[in-house]
């Protein structure tokens, strides 16, 4: 996806990031009141709660409905960023390289770590079935059946991935068709957008039924799965991202997070790490690191190094074959990582975009599966800052690696800027 596309009107005009923000800002209390409040009527009054499943059923039908589209545009103009990537030469050759590596272990790290927690055990979720008689049931059938099926998502990525590469075949001739992706994949994300509006509802229907049926042992194994991925994503920046820094760089992953402390404290605000790219970039040229290298890496990682995004996938998938009574098999596992390889490429920059990869996986591999995403709309939010701050860090540290390795940065520079006797120029970042 083309991240920059997006970023400009975020990143130039202040009203623009206030205005994303302030909707962020209240979506995200919206969907905690929305849980809170499910969770009490689930305790308080257990059959109202089941009877309110199919809220959380219909929204992740409307999730459904659109991971046709977000697979094919994203896949479709994902190709494109990585022939435009790869023409660049050493840099962004390396770069997707570095990108593609880290995504997976990423990913085989969700994985392991669901494997050995297991979240989700003992929930037994079950998929809302209406029952032919009964007026009230009929009424909800009918209304879940005007929400439109969803399109195979194998079938799909393959003709996407065909598609993505017969424009590249095409060179010029190819870009008003790549163009015109663009311009649908912008109505197919607006049209995410405002489902998402209606993600409270469906959260609330959601936790309302699995607490309803279970008790307290829903929110205890949300509680673990939450934890567990908190923690994974903290191990993973401090482990994995600072022994990669102090190794190939000698730079110390803590000095790097306290210098980009108050890009954090903006991410954590809006719970997305796109608000925070023209800082990034700013950053990281102050840090020595050479515009052409910057410039390359930052965008390009913000579409394809998402380390958060993929940790959480597996995990989510996880916990949700887990408490529906499913567990993948190793094979499944396997097939799950590869498909999550390809498909995460695409859920970067637009809320939602995450929900509907982790349903598309579902469906790629155990259909059955869909009908436990609507617990995990529910507490996606809780998870969104540690996605975003894992995002954003692993392409900050990434960037300090590529200039290393390309010999494009000022280790000098580096060191006193990480150190605090080089402070950053805050109106350096008007030009990004």
């Amino acid at each position: 996806m083309a991240v920059t596309d997006q970023m400009p009107p975020a990143g130039n005009s202040p009203q623009a990031g206030t205005k994303k923000k302030d909707k962020t800002h209240w979506l995200y209390i919206m969907v905690i009141a929305a849980v809170v409040l499910g969770a009490a009527v689930g305790l308080l009054a257990p059959e109202v709660g089941k009877a309110l499943k199919p809220l959380g059923t219909g929204f992740v039908a409307l999730i459904k409905m659109l991971i046709g589209p977000v697979i094919f545009c994203t896949i479709v103009l994902g190709v494109g960023s990585i022939a435009k990537a790869a023409t660049v030469g050493k840099v962004g050759g390396l770069a997707l390289l570095y990108f593609i590596t880290m995504s997976t272990f990423a990913l085989a790290i969700g994985l392991v770590v669901g494997n050995i927690i297991h979240p989700g055990s003992g929930l037994k979720l079950e998929p809302y079935e209406s029952g032919s008689g009964g007026g009230e049931n009929s009424t909800v059938a009918f209304l879940l059946e005007m929400i439109p099926g969803d399109i195979p998502v194998l079938p799909t990525l393959v003709l996407a991935l065909l598609v993505g590469f017969a424009l590249q075949s095409m060179g010029k001739s190819g870009e008003p068709v790549l163009n015109a992706v663009k311009h649908i994949q912008a109505v197919v994300f607006r049209l995410m957008m405002m489902i998402m509006w209606a993600a409270p509802i469906g959260a609330f229907g959601a936790i309302a039924a699995v607490v309803g049926a279970t008790g307290w042992a829903a929110i205890g194994s949300m509680a673990i799965l939450m934890g567990a991925f908190y923690v994974t994503c903290a191990l993973f920046i401090v482990v994995v991202l600072g022994s990669l820094l102090r190794l190939v760089t000698g730079l110390n992953i803590f000095l790097l997070l306290k210098y980009l402390a108050r890009e954090y404290l903006l991410i954590f605000s809006t719970s997305s790490s796109e608000s925070a790219l023209p800082r990034l970039i700013a950053k990281m040229e102050h840090a020595g690191v050479s515009k052409p290298v910057v410039g390359i890496t930052v965008p390009t990682g913000y579409s394809f190094n998402l380390d958060g995004t993929a940790i959480y996938l597996t995990m989510a998938a996880l916990f949700v074959s887990t408490a529906m009574g499913m567990p993948m098999s190793l094979s499944e596992q396997i097939g799950l990582l590869v498909f999550m390889i390809i498909a995460s490429k695409g859920a970067a920059g637009v809320t939602g975009a995450g929900l509907a990869t982790l349903a598309a996986g579902l469906q790629s591999h155990r259909p059955e599966l869909l009908d436990g995403m609507g617990v995990i709309v529910g507490i996606d939010k809780f998870m969104s800052e540690a996605r975003a701050l894992t995002n954003f860090t692993g392409n900050a540290v990434a960037t300090l690696l590529i200039g290393k390795w390309t010999r494009e940065i000022d280790m000098d520079q580096a060191k006193a800027v990480l150190a605090g006797s080089l402070p950053f120029d805050e109106s350096s970042v008007e030009g990004h």
